[in-house]
């Protein structure tokens, strides 16, 4: 069966990583979004996958080329417009020739148990369509499934919490036989002016056509929708790393549990390295830093001496001056982070920490979460970040600046200062 990835999309939730990258490229545990999908899917057996792009889709297309060093077959489709789910499925038409198929959401990280029982499901019983369907605790965010004796009933789309059908939502995996195309030429756009292939699903429910459901666990989905879901496929994904030292280790330092050190890689005399833990190609490490568990650091970065860091992402070519803390946060690409930068996480009163997502306050649900950076943000001396604040990319913050609140891209922040000089006698 060929699988079609769905990764035209932009990601605006998950700005400001995304102004200079699609969502699906963003890396958790080293390696991006996408590409961990494609490994889940030939786990899976898959071996033809169709990725629907349409958002700097030239990354996309340079990172997985054919798919050759991926083991598997790769092919891509321009969304010429990204005008729903139902829309990205459509343009895989004529790649699919007439016969049954996986579609999957390109911003899930799964393991092979998320999509087997999709599969399974979708043969033994000969349906239309097949959803995944998952358990949340928070499904007025989601498509909310009702479902009956294995069979689907109904589908809810994001409902107000009082008003949900239960906690079973669709988690974007689909089989389906080729009659969905005819479906989705029959489905009218949503209030928002989008081909949603919940409607289609719908269609096929009205006009009596079998739709089944395959139950996954949680443990085997995970919806990467927002930054702090990216500290959560972090460390999903570090959860099943394996030691393996590549690189090169300097007599004095610690290597404890469970740590990636890349191919030319160096880890300095005085560092301590606690797994699980991710040192990409070529980075440099201290001496004496403090690299703690759920870390992934990207290639060819620089942590100097030491620095701190705590459950972080931090991409390539990213530069941290020494005596800095990162806690929960993601940096990104080429940042420069200044001596003695601190990572605030954590509120004073211990409430969840809240961030701004496409303009609106978010609670999310988090005690401690850090600065969300974008790329080639360069800081001064002495930078504080409070829990939660995002940098634009191409941002500078100068030296001593506190940031309380988000600031965009492009942007100078520079401390203003009042400086008294006054002469004083000479010491006896």
């Amino acid at each position: 069966m060929k699988a079609v990835v769905l990764a035209a999309g932009e990601g605006q939730r998950l700005r400001p990583l995304t102004f200079t990258r699609p969502k699906h490229m963003i890396p958790v545990g080293g390696k991006p979004i996408l590409e961990h999908l494609i490994g889940t899917l030939r786990e899976a057996g898959i071996e033809e996958i169709l990725i629907v792009v349409n958002y700097k889709s030239e990354m996309i297309k340079e990172h997985f080329n054919s798919g050759e060093r991926f083991n598997v077959k790769i092919d891509y489709v321009m969304q010429e417009k990204v005008l729903g789910t139902a829309d990205a499925i459509a343009a895989a038409e004529n790649y699919i020739n007439n016969k049954d198929f996986l579609a999957v959401n390109g911003d899930l990280l799964l393991s092979v148990n998320a999509i087997k029982p999709v599969l399974e499901v979708h043969e033994k019983a000969k349906p239309t369509a097949t959803l995944a369907a998952v358990k949340v605790e928070n499904p007025e965010h989601y498509g909310v499934l009702k479902i009956d004796c294995g069979r689907l009933i109904d589908v809810l789309e994001k409902p107000r919490s009082e008003a949900a059908l239960g906690n079973w939502i669709n988690a974007g995996i689909y089989a389906f036989s080729s009659e969905i195309f005819n479906l989705i030429r029959r489905t009218s756009p949503s209030e928002r002016g989008e081909l949603e292939i919940t409607e289609s699903i719908r269609l096929a429910l009205r006009d009596g056509e079998k739709v089944a459901v395959a139950k996954i666990s949680g443990d085997d989905w995970l919806d990467i929708g927002r930054p702090w879901d990216l500290l959560d496929a972090n460390m999903r994904v570090l959860k099943t790393v394996k030691r393996s030292i590549l690189g090169a280790v300097e007599e004095g330092a610690r290597i404890k549990g469970q740590v990636y050190v890349g191919d030319g890689a160096l880890v300095r005399s005085g560092s301590y390295i606690e797994g699980p833990a991710y040192i990409g190609d070529g980075s440099d490490i201290g001496p004496n830093c403090y690299i703690r568990p759920y870390t992934s650091i990207g290639r060819k970065a620089r942590i100097g001496n030491a620095c701190e860091i705590k459950n972080s992402i931090i991409m390539d070519h990213v530069h941290v001056g020494h005596l800095s803390y990162i806690g929960d946060s993601i940096i990104g690409e080429g940042c420069n982070i200044g001596a003695g930068s601190i990572s605030a996480n954590l509120r004073f009163d211990k409430r969840t920490i809240k961030m701004r997502v496409r303009g609106e306050p978010i609670d999310t649900g988090r005690l401690k979460i850090g600065v969300i950076m974008g790329d080639n943000v360069m800081t001064g001396v002495g930078a504080l970040f409070m829990p939660g604040v995002t940098i634009g990319n191409n941002s500078w913050i100068g030296p001593n600046v506190i940031v309380y609140s988000d600031v965009p891209p492009n942007t100078m922040l520079i401390l203003e200062q009042q400086i008294k000089r006054k002469n004083f006698p000479p010491m006896q």
